[in-house]
This record gives C-alpha cells, structure tokens and sequence, in this order.
C-alpha cells in the first residue's frame, strides 16, 4: 500500500529532460529510495519558495538546490544570510548521516565541491566589494532603503527627474545630498518651476534618512566601480558559478541587501535579451529573507516586483523567494511561484495556527496526506513538495525526504573566504574604490575649506532650506578638464556633480521598470 502510494506520487514527477532532484517519497514516515521528487530545469524560470521555521533545514535545501543548478551548468546567486553557505566552495566530508540520509533517497552522494565567488556590499566586508551609484539604483529603490512614505518617495522621484534631465549622475550619497539643497536654494528654486515644488519640510526628512544610511555603513555601498549584474552568469569548466553575497556587516542594515538584490533582478530583466522556452534557465536567484523585501513596502515597489518576477521568467531567470512563512509573500507574487518546498511549520500561537491553516489550503488536494497535519509533523530535511511538471500541470503532493548536499555544511571562514575573494577573477575589477575628482571637491580646496564627520546633522523639517553640507578634503585628481554642462551651469553645487564629460555630457538618462537608470 504505502510503496504504491509512493510510486503513484514519483510518478506526478516524472520528466523526459534534465530535471534537479529533491530526494525522495516519504508516506507512514517511510522514504522509498525508487520513488524521485524533481524539478524539471526547464520549469526553475517558474520560480519558486522555500519556506519553514528556523532549524528545519531551508538553508540546506538552498545548498542542494545551488548544488545541482551549477552542476548543470547554471550559474546561481545567493545572500549568505548566516554566513554558513561558504563550505559550498569545498568537498563535503562523509559521515553516518551522510550515508543514511543517501540510501534513503537513492543518491549517489560523493563529496564535491562547486565554484564559489564571494561579495560584500561595500568595501568592508570580506568579500569582493560590490556597489552602485544613485543615480543607477533609482529613486523607488532607495526609497525602501531610507524608509520613506509615499508623498517623500515622489519627491525623491522628482528630484531624481530634474538631475536626470540635467544629465547629472548622482554617485553617492553626498551627490544626492547638495542636489537637494541646490533645488532648495535661491538659485536652483527657479530651475524648479516646469516640474513642481520641493517642500523643505520633506527634503529635510530625505536629508536626515541619507545622514542616518550613511551612519549605518550606506556610504560605503554607494559609489564606484559599479558592479555589472552579466558577472553573475558565469560558467567555469562546465558549472555554473555560485555568487555568494556576504551579509556578516550589513545585518544591521538588512532592507540594504535585500533591496540591493532587487536591484540586481531589475538589472538584469533590462539587460537580458527574451529567452523563450529553453532547456534551462541562464541563473538561478536566491532571495533569502525575502521577507525583508517585502515588509513596509510602498504600492509602487510592491507593484514592480510583481511585474518583474512575473516579466523575468521570459529572459531566462528563477527567482526563488525564502523566508518563514508564505503568508510573508504578497498573494500576487506567491501566486507565480511554481515549485513550493515547505519545511516544517510551528503552530505555537493563535497567530501561527492562522498561518499554517493559511499555507495548507495553497496546495493542492491529497488523497495520502492531511496537509496541515503534515506540515507540523515533517523531521529535519524535511518538506512538503509541489512543483509544476514539464507540461506546466501542478505536480502531487509530496512528503520528501531531502537529499544532503555533497559540499561542506559548514562554514570556511571569514580568512579563507578573503583569500578566496582576493584570488578571485573579479576583484580587480571591483576591489578597489573609485572616487572620482569632482568640481566641489576642488572648488573646495581652493577655498581652504575643512572636512566634518558624516554623521553630521540634517536640518530639520521646518527649517526652510538645509545647509550644504561641509566639504570634504582634497583627494589626489584623476581628471581635469570641464564638460558642457561645467562650462553652460554657473552654480558651483551643480558643479560639483559633472563627474567627466566624456561620460556625461549630451546623454539623457531613461528609467526602467524598477525606476533603475538606464543609458542611451
């Protein structure tokens, strides 16, 4: 009885091409090893979720799942939350639980060990720093880092527009700074009037939400060498690279990185050419914490990720959201996730019985399972299973035991992941910071002007126009010579944003879907 349950289940999941494995059936607490759980490849451009309480095994399953797409060939991203996926870039070491956990779900476990690139965000992580300038993350993004409501996010939306129109890139957070004060000065009020009004008050809450980013290491992010999303899809020997984005340093700042990895989506929905149906999807991304993303969200962001998970699909990219609970996923969003693996859930509280008795009615009917029973009841490496099939059709429900990962489970530390990441083929491209020598900085020096801390003091939101802020040192110049815009703007604020001419003259910067810059 239970091993025809099991095979009538394996078989919802059979495929004729390459397919990822999970593990295998499990039905009155037995795995039959013969009866596969898979994901087809060519449906991971479906997206997915990868959800259950903390302890039950989702990082693992995120190991397994990264395993076997850069196995195939597949490049993958993924945040390193814990800062235990490193051990991906080593062999795994064999033990009891290893060969057990292997000859129950019918693995031909062998330690192995996959290519791994390590990031940071910023220059003080330990990975391969990663950055990107203001003007290229867009207002609607950095709104959900500073934390602004509506009515600020549209004026940060319109200030973004004048210094796009002007063709002036804003690079960091000092940029954005005395742009807001020249448009609020007596100068730049005039160049205000064809598209509306800044309020002092609302500029002063936008200037003391950069000063507090900064406080919190933002400084360090925004900025140059900007990181170029076509690295992530890279192949080495056969496999696909493995991206770890390193978040040791920025679990104070957490909406940071997880809107930072948005970013890097909306990059790539604009770069990619259409895919159609392939065999394979071009990466796999990994949205840890995906509840990070989604807490205290404006509409409009809420509405473009939706758009782009939904779009993305078509140029050739999984997006695989993990977090606790579905319920912390939009239903607009949960709704285009094909494949669902849920670990264990906990029904402690009244709260959480609502949100188990939520989850159970999003899969689909069994004949051998009470869902909701289930999901309180599955062991460590374990997961409720719904994929869809290679004809698109939602697969059974399946109990699965999962299969361990063939690299390390454990963490490489923080000296051999430097050393890793020093080694890497990237980092001289993105290792050491660029700050470019602007107009301010030397109308700055000729003035004999001093530096103050960054954690400087914003005005406050009655008063009527913030002050510039002071000016930092001189830095050796990398380059002379005044563009256009230098030669026809007589304000030294504006100045101090035309960064170099053969870069920035006579180009109209558009926006994409996400509002991120894009340049023609």
């Amino acid at each position: 009885m239970t091993g025809n349950a099991a095979s009538e289940i394996a078989a919802g999941y059979a495929t004729e091409g390459a397919a990822l494995e999970l593990g295998a059936v499990v039905v009155d607490d037995a795995a039959d090893a013969s009866a596969r759980v898979r994901i087809p490849f060519a449906t991971l451009n479906r997206h997915g979720l990868v959800a259950g309480a903390t302890g039950t095994g989702k990082t693992k399953t995120l190991q397994n799942l990264a395993e076997q797409c850069s196995a195939a060939g597949v490049p993958v991203l993924l945040a390193d939350v814990k800062g235990d996926l490193s051990g991906l870039a080593r062999a795994g070491e064999t033990s009891d639980r290893t060969t057990k956990r292997a000859q129950e779900t019918g693995d031909d476990w062998a330690p192995t060990a996959f290519p791994v690139r390590f990031l940071s965000l910023g220059a003080s992580g330990i990975g391969v720093p990663v950055r990107a300038t203001i003007t290229a993350f867009g207002p609607i993004l950095l709104s959900k880092v500073l934390g602004l409501n509506a009515t600020q996010e549209s004026t940060l939306g319109l200030i973004f527009h004048w210094a796009d129109q002007q063709g002036l890139a804003l690079l960091d957070t000092k940029d954005l700074r005395a742009v807001i004060q020249h448009l609020l000065s007596d100068e730049g009020k005039a160049e205000l009037k064809g598209i509306g009004g800044v309020s002092a008050a609302t500029a002063g809450v936008i200037l003391r939400a950069l000063v507090n980013l900064e406080a919190r290491g933002g400084d360090e992010f925004f900025g140059e060498p900007e990181f170029d999303p076509s690295d992530l899809l890279t192949v080495e020997d056969g496999k696909g690279v493995v991206t770890l984005l390193e978040l040791a340093d920025q679990q104070a700042d957490p909406t940071l990185f997880s809107t930072f990895l948005m970013w890097l989506l909306a990059e790539l929905f604009e770069d990619l050419p259409e895919a159609g149906d392939i065999e394979k999807p071009k990466l796999v991304f990994f949205f840890d914490e995906a509840h990070l993303l989604f807490a205290d969200a404006s509409k409009a962001f809420l509405d473009r990720i939706e758009q782009t998970v939904k779009l993305i699909r078509s140029k050739g990219v999984g997006v695989f959201f993990c977090t606790q609970l579905p319920t912390d996923i939009p239903n607009d969003v949960l709704s285009q996730l094909g494949a669902r693996v849920q670990h264990a859930l906990r029904a402690f509280t009244p709260d959480d019985q609502k949100a188990l008795t939520r989850t159970a009615r999003t899969y689909p009917k069994s004949a051998v399972y009470d869902i909701e029973t289930a999901l309180t009841s599955l062991g460590i490496g374990e997961a409720i299973v719904t994929v869809l099939s290679e004809r698109g059709a939602p697969t059974p429900v399946a109990w699965t035991r999962l299969r361990a990962p063939r690299s390390l489970m454990a963490a490489i530390g923080e000296p051999a992941v430097t050393e890793s990441a020093k080694a890497s083929p990237i980092w001289g491209k993105y290792g050491e910071t660029i700050d470019r020598e602007s107009a301010y900085e030397r109308l700055s020096a000729r003035t004999g002007a001093t530096s103050a801390p960054a954690e400087a003091q914003a005005p406050a939101p009655q008063a009527p126009a913030p002050q510039a802020p002071p000016p930092e040192a001189p830095r050796q110049e990398e380059h002379e010579g005044p563009g256009i815009f230098e030669q026809a703007m007589s304000n030294p604020m504006v100045k101090s944003f035309l960064r170099s001419a053969a870069s920035a003259a006579g180009r109209e910067i558009s926006r994409g879907l996400f509002g991120t810059a894009r340049r023609r």
